[in-house]
């Protein structure tokens, strides 16, 4: 054999090793090591959704400091494809990330057989400790849910919600209820209106800031979501955020101070809007709630200080979302995330006040020159200068796509459509295309407006956190956490789930 003919051999024997290491191993069993220490009795897990590798990196190179979840002692990278599709949804992998059993695309507490899972969640309620759930995007979607509702298909909002009324954790804060009285239909199983069944189960409903600042632990189990919720009954952005606004890390320390007892507790954060806004592309918007969501952390590594020996903190994220680049070909190495400062609001802002107004005051007229000062206004573009000195400066390509955008707008066209998705992902193409021009210029790649299957970074601090090193599967977080919490997973019947919520 060549030379030539042995090396391309032994190059496809190295490929063929790499995409094996890549198949999901569904039919293997695997055994994590067991914690042997004392149980921890305050277990914190915050979850970033969509939130890679790539993400915590443009968002602490932003800050130009360190983020709180990149200085922890043990730092593993984690796989995290479904039971069915190598690329995750965010119902698969909460339910893996909760239970440690690999679910398919679209399921919620259950594994491919709709056999009802059990969550760490769960498990600590079970042990007596306190439980609770707080998201930035509704408290029962996928993510949230996955931790307290047994469904086969994660857009059942009546169901999840009816799930939360009977679950009997502490507290529930964050976003609000999608659908508690089922009007979508999407429930075959209709037990009256759920928000009541919510406040019949003993909850306190809460949506004013200064009622919400004003809890105690003696005001017993608690539901609680922001007056203003911005999109598909989730937070506002952070950069689009008021005052009377009640803040991820504000929900992240009030849960703290109310489940906050001799027995433990078990709380789950989760940064929902990195997610949104990384499948719109918007990199201002996902480095600002990455922050906010850091910030958040911060709350839960204080309390650590006091409680040293008695504290689990895990940090991880379901799966990464947009395949952000830390680079881009137009600015070669060059990298400029100051730039992102010049923007003001979110897509999302953006999209629903200004666009929707200047649509509905400019019918017909396509002339780009016009809207030209509001981009500068909102974003910081710039449509004079030099683009060789300043990051700023639109370049005449981008002009090129900015005005087809803008017309696209103007025109109602379809984004969604297969010609277009590939530009705008089925968002508005004027908002998509400036996003993109402020993000490029900055020194920020997308390759996608969906989730990939690259593998995200988890991070632990305080007990049994030496066993987060390493390279392991999702399903592994949840294993993990429940040897270092003294308990097993098993599978249970959804009769079993019912009667020990209600105990």
């Amino acid at each position: 054999m060549t030379f030539y003919r042995k090396g391309r051999h032994l190059m496809l024997l190295f490929v063929c090793a790499v995409l094996l290491t890549a198949i999901p191993a569904h039919a293997k069993t695997k055994s994590v090591a067991v914690y042997k220490g004392a149980p921890a009795k305050y277990v914190f897990l915050f979850i970033g959704d969509g939130m890679g590798i790539p993400q915590r990196a443009a968002a602490e190179a932003f800050l130009g400091k360190q983020l709180v979840m990149n200085s922890f002692p043990a730092q593993g990278m984690t796989t995290t494809y479904a039971a069915d599709r190598f690329i995750t949804g965010s119902a698969a992998a909460g339910t893996a990330i909760a239970s440690g059993q690999k679910t398919n695309i679209g399921m919620l507490g259950m594994n491919p057989s709709q056999k009802d899972v059990k969550s760490i969640a769960e498990v600590a309620r079970d042990k007596g400790m306190k439980v609770g759930i707080v998201s930035s995007v509704s408290i029962d979607h996928a993510t949230p849910a996955a931790f307290y509702a047994h469904v086969p298909t994660r857009g059942q909002y009546y169901d999840i919600d009816v799930a939360l009324a009977e679950s009997n954790f502490d507290f529930f804060a964050g976003g609000g209820l999608k659908d508690p009285s089922n009007k979508k239909n999407n429930s075959k199983n209709f037990k009256g209106d759920a928000l009541k069944m919510i406040k019949d189960a003993g909850y306190k409903v809460i949506t004013d800031k200064n009622d919400f600042m004003a809890l105690k632990p003696s005001d017993g189990k608690v539901v609680a979501w922001n007056a203003w919720l911005q999109d598909a009954k989730a937070l506002p952005y952070v950069m689009d955020m008021r005052p009377e606004d009640i803040t991820l890390p504000e929900f992240t320390q009030k849960a703290i101070e109310m489940l906050d007892n001799s027995k433990g507790f078990f709380l789950m954060v989760e940064g929902g809007k990195i997610d949104w806004a990384c499948h719109a592309n918007d990199a201002a918007a996902f480095i600002r709630n990455t922050v906010s969501f850091d910030d958040s952390i911060e709350k839960a590594v204080e309390f650590a200080k006091k409680h040293p020996s008695d504290t689990l903190i895990v940090i991880t994220g379901d799966h990464e979302c947009g395949g952000l680049t830390l680079g881009f070909a137009g600015t070669k190495y060059g990298s400029y995330y100051d730039s992102l400062n010049k923007q003001d609001v979110s897509f999302q802002k953006f999209t629903d006040e200004v666009v929707k107004l200047w649509k509905s005051e400019h019918k017909g007229d396509v002339n780009f020159d016009d809207i030209k000062p509001t981009i500068t206004n909102y974003f910081g573009l710039k449509f004079e200068g030099d683009y060789k000195k300043d990051p700023m400066v639109v370049k005449p390509y981008q002009l090129a796509m900015l005005k087809d955008a803008y017309v696209r707008t103007m025109k109602d066209d379809d984004s969604s459509s297969p010609e277009l998705y590939n530009m705008y992902g089925g968002y508005d193409p004027l908002t998509t295309t400036i996003t993109h021009v402020l993000d490029n210029n900055a020194g920020l790649g997308w390759t996608s407006f969906q989730h990939t299957g690259i593998p995200i970074a988890t991070s632990a601090m305080g007990l049994g956190a030496t066993s987060f090193n390493g390279y392991y599967d999702n399903t592994d977080i949840a294993l993990k956490i429940m040897s270092v919490m003294g308990v097993s997973p098993r599978v249970y019947s959804r009769s079993e789930h019912v009667k020990i919520a209600a105990k």
